[in-house]
């Protein structure tokens, strides 16, 4: 049996205590294994005694499973206490039911997608107006350049790379993405000469650039405590979604994937960031002690 500290102990015991049974975590007793011994009164918590749990080759498991200690007000509490976890819970059931009943798109018929059916007027006054449809056109782009702009400018002049950073692990996964699954192109698509990419150049449906791109941009912002930047950012944003669902130019699921890689691509960049300044500073640390 793997000997632990007692601060890992307790870590790993709150951890798995809050995961399983979030509203009413136990408190620190006594911990004994054949070799972890903690000192303390011994309290009880939702899972019974923290003398019930055992350390084996790291990991805490109890003697009884969890949901034989469960009673009706920790039921009561978990709803009080986590709706919206309960609320994804009645959608997790409501959408299992409308994905066994679903009638499924035929191979000969377009997708079906919500997006274009709310902007059907949209589309259609686009179609009818090809001038109208340049100029949105020719704003995006200026857009686009907006947020490329902005996230080259916060690491060449400002010295701050996680935006470009973020935006090279996103694209580099889209075009991974864009490669395994090509998309059919939307039936009713309306291109556009001055729409980015200029020269109606191929490009890859899945998943929106456009959006990821802007949210990267208006993350870095708000980091900076540029809020109206970034609130401008996102207003933006949204016309850029509601335009390119009208031209067909993206599917509704490529603009929400979009929102969420900008999200998550921001994210793991600064991880990377994390990563680099604690090695950075280990080593300055391990070069001073040696000098």
């Amino acid at each position: 049996m793997k000997r632990v500290s007692s601060a890992n102990v307790f870590s790993t015991i709150a951890t798995t205590t809050l995961l399983t049974s979030p509203y009413r975590p136990p408190d620190k007793g006594n911990c004994k294994s054949n070799n972890v011994k903690v000192m303390g009164n011994k309290k009880t918590g939702v899972h019974g005694n923290v003398a019930d749990y055992h350390v084996f080759n790291g990991g805490v498991h109890s003697g009884k499973p969890s949901f034989m200690k469960w009673t009706l007000n920790d039921v009561v509490n978990v709803v009080r206490s986590h709706r919206i976890p309960c609320v994804f819970a009645v959608g997790m059931v409501f959408f299992m039911y409308v994905e066994y009943t679903i009638r499924m798109v035929p191979h000969s018929s377009p997708p079906l997608d919500w997006g274009f059916l709310l902007t059907r007027s949209f589309h259609r006054a686009l179609a009818s107006r090809p001038l109208l449809n340049t100029v949105l056109a020719a704003l995006n782009t200026v857009f686009v350049l907006m947020q490329t702009v902005y996230i080259v400018w916060a690491w060449v002049i400002e010295g701050r790379p996680r935006a470009t950073i973020s935006a090279l692990f996103m694209f580099t996964c889209r075009g991974i993405l864009g490669c395994s699954t090509q998309l059919p192109l939307p039936q009713e698509f309306l291109g556009s000469g001055v729409d980015f990419p200029v020269g109606n150049v191929s490009f890859f449906l899945f998943f929106s650039g456009h959006v990821a791109g802007a949210v990267i941009a208006s993350l870095d912002m708000r980091r900076m405590q540029r809020r109206g930047m970034a609130w401008l950012f996102d207003i933006l944003n949204v016309l850029q979604s509601l335009r390119l669902l009208a031209t067909r130019g993206h599917y509704t699921i490529d603009l929400a994937v979009g929102l969420g890689a900008g999200i998550l691509f921001d994210f793991l960049a600064g991880k990377y960031e994390q990563s680099k300044t604690t090695k950075t500073s280990t080593f300055s640390r391990s070069m001073k002690e040696i000098c």
